[in-house]
């Protein structure tokens, strides 16, 4: 599932509704492929965390691809960095 590169509150209950379809017509790990994005908050980490959870109970693994530096920090500041498995390093925000 590629992010769009608004990911915040007002975006999170339509790309979180979309997981569970995503989850499905995938196979292999779940990559959520955050390089586009731009605008981000903590309901972003909720979302990349209810991905994590749908992957874990549909028994796939899961990571997070290309995600910005900024995301990652905000993941540290929130104590979940260690939740999210970084596939790619995360880049700066440009």
């Amino acid at each position: 599932m590629k992010l769009p590169e608004h990911a915040t509150l007002e975006q999170a209950a339509t790309l979180a509704a979309a997981l569970p379809d995503e989850l499905a017509s995938s196979s292999g790990v779940f990559e959520i492929d955050a390089s586009a994005l731009k605008a981000f908050d903590s309901s972003t980490l909720a979302l990349l965390l209810q991905a994590r959870r749908l992957a874990q109970a549909a028994g796939r693994e899961f990571s997070v691809k290309a995600a910005p530096e900024e995301l990652g920090q905000l993941a540290r500041l929130y104590g979940v960095e260690e939740l999210l498995p970084w596939s790619e390093p995360r880049s700066a925000v440009t």
